[in-house]
């Protein structure tokens, strides 16, 4: 049966726009050839993040990370200049680096004791005659770099494609966002523990779609929301210079950010009077330190601002009651690993980093409030999608006539879509 909907437009056909209306074919959420087309279009080709400066706090320190498909090696050298390299030997490409990080000045590979320098340097040494003297001239021997490296505001990224635009280039506008969360501390951010993992049987663009999603909290999330209640002793003080309205905000290149205000306490630097008298004079003097840092203006919008952001394709940062910084990378197109880490001003007093990291867990991690529940709506959508012949499209609408969309809108979700579309599209 014909549809309104068969008649594509220039693109990839998958993502239909007119000037009232927003829809997405569900089989982009379940055909393996989109996914094979989002590998080499986006994945092979975007900025992907790696990781934050302070995972690597000095001079020889090293990762392992999967990013985009393939295990990567993110260290410092012994200079202390940050590098990336595909974690394979290059005798028989077995991994080189199997611990998940750690502080070396060399790598050596297990299987045939190949070794190298921190800086990928061929380091192994042969009796005479074992290969040619100018065996390695080429580098064939060295670890392999990858493409490009480039750090921004503590937040570091690796691209495959040797020519791809400057990591600068392709932040937009979103870089101002990443410095926001980098103002949080005056001596800096870090990476607090270890690193979240666990999966969802979804289509990864789900949880990019839900991780700024204003839409549906009230309804997802009601028992976080009467939890909160309680939790927070009595009203907050909410955003005082901003107003009480939150947006949405195309970014550029596909990023984009929902800002606003929210009701819970933030250690950075929103009261909540179940942290007490003594907890408002703390927050205060915070407060009082970024306003001298920063400025009044860029204060308040650190302080009392709660952001989701989105960085294209897959870098998710939601700084709100506590920071969690989140990847998560397609296996299949209905099946997702998901990768998490917490985030906080360095020094921070250890009681505020119990309250960041206790609202971290109860709200954001896989066990507490809201992950949960995201967790079982997204696989709910996935379920669904085996309708897709009689029920084929999403629809992505709300606020499209809107001049200043809010955040419980889906113009967000809208940068992310167009941008998919024209990378997708040059995959043909």
């Amino acid at each position: 049966m014909a549809t309104a909907f068969e008649k594509r437009p220039a693109g990839s056909g998958w993502v239909v726009e007119d000037h009232a209306s927003f829809r997405v074919a569900r089989t982009t959420f379940t055909d393996q050839d989109v996914l094979e087309r989002e590998r080499a279009a986006i994945f092979d080709r975007c900025w992907l993040y790696i990781g934050h400066e302070s995972e690597l706090p000095n001079a020889n320190d090293f990762v392992r990370r999967q990013v985009g498909g393939r295990d990567l090696i993110f260290n410092r050298d012994r200079k202390g200049e940050y590098r990336a390299f595909f974690n394979s030997c290059p005798h028989r490409g077995a991994a080189v680096v199997r611990e998940d990080k750690g502080s070396t000045i060399s790598f050596k590979c297990f299987y045939h004791g190949w070794s190298f320098n921190n800086n990928g340097a061929f380091a192994t040494r042969f009796a005479a005659g074992t290969y040619p003297e100018d065996f390695n001239r080429d580098g064939c021997a060295d670890l392999t770099a990858v493409p490009r490296l480039a750090g921004y505001a503590g937040f570091w990224f690796v691209n495959f494609d040797a020519g791809a635009e400057s990591l600068e280039d392709y932040l937009a506008d979103a870089k101002d966002f990443l410095q926001v969360v980098a103002d949080h501390a005056a001596d800096g951010m870090e990476i607090v523990g270890g690193i979240q993992e666990y999966s969802v049987r979804a289509n990864w663009k789900l949880l990019v779609e839900n991780s700024f999603d204003g839409y549906h909290a009230h309804e997802t999330h009601s028992t976080y929301l009467e939890y909160l209640v309680d939790a927070i002793g009595g009203p907050a003080e909410l955003f005082p210079s901003r107003g009480n309205i939150s947006r949405a905000y195309d970014l550029g290149n596909g990023h984009a950010v929902i800002e606003g205000p929210a009701p819970w306490g933030r250690p950075v630097a929103q009261w909540i009077p179940a942290w007490g008298e003594d907890g408002r004079e703390e927050i205060a003097a915070i407060y009082a330190e970024l306003e001298q840092r920063l400025g009044k203006e860029r204060a308040e919008q650190v302080a009392y601002g709660n952001r989701n952001l989105l960085i294209f394709p897959n870098l998710v940062i939601n700084d709100i009651m506590a920071i969690t910084v989140r990847t998560f990378y397609p296996e299949q197109p209905d099946y997702m690993n998901v990768n998490s880490w917490a985030l906080a001003p360095k020094g921070e007093a250890r009681h505020f980093r119990k309250r960041r990291l206790d609202n971290f867990l109860e709200f954001l991690g896989p066990g507490g409030f809201a992950t949960p529940d995201d967790v079982e709506a997204l696989e709910s959508c996935q379920r669904s999608y085996r309708n897709r012949a009689a029920a084929g499209w999403n629809d992505i609408s709300r606020g499209m006539l809107r001049d200043m969309p809010l955040a419980d809108d889906e113009a967000q979700m809208r940068a992310f879509w167009r941008e998919w579309d024209r990378r997708v599209a040059e995959a043909e």
